[in-house]
């Protein structure tokens, strides 16, 4: 049974294990943590960790999106990037001339996969994402949401 979601689900800090696998068989792996902390527009998603390449090189990253009240999702620049199916499901993102297919899996609720297949002249991977509730960030969401 799967469960349907709302903005405010999404509230605090997440643990996160990102998988990439491009077509060319090279791979890489982001370990981090997701923060989603109230905004006026809905809750301003910010993830934070460390990417590490197939060859052992690693680097820190980030990324930054709006999730806005009715589940759609938004790049810092205002641009659309796709909406969530409250209940899980099939989502997708048209970037000019690379197409995002998309799915969210609530199954397991609180924890969440969320998998991209990117198809395009100039790109070609697929990611995997789980997120985790992060019960150990408790000091972390206490002073990230106050």
């Amino acid at each position: 049974m799967t469960h349907t979601v709302t903005l405010t689900d999404f509230t605090g800090v997440w643990t996160l294990d990102r998988a990439i696998q491009h077509a060319d068989g090279l791979r890489a792996r982001f370990l981090g943590q997701a923060i989603w902390r109230p905004d006026p527009k809905g809750l301003a998603y910010h993830e934070t960790g460390e990417m590490v390449l197939g060859d052992g090189t690693r680097f820190l990253a980030e990324r930054r999106y709006l999730w806005a009240h009715d589940l759609s999702v938004w790049f810092e620049d205002g641009r659309l990037f796709h909406h969530i199916p409250p209940n899980g499901g099939e989502t997708a993102h048209w970037c000019d001339p690379d197409h995002y297919d998309g799915h969210y899996d609530f199954a397991d609720w609180p924890e969440f996969t969320v998998t991209w297949r990117v198809r395009g002249p100039r790109k070609d991977y697929g990611m995997e994402t789980r997120y985790r509730r992060a019960r150990d960030f408790a000091d972390a969401a206490a002073r990230a949401l106050g």
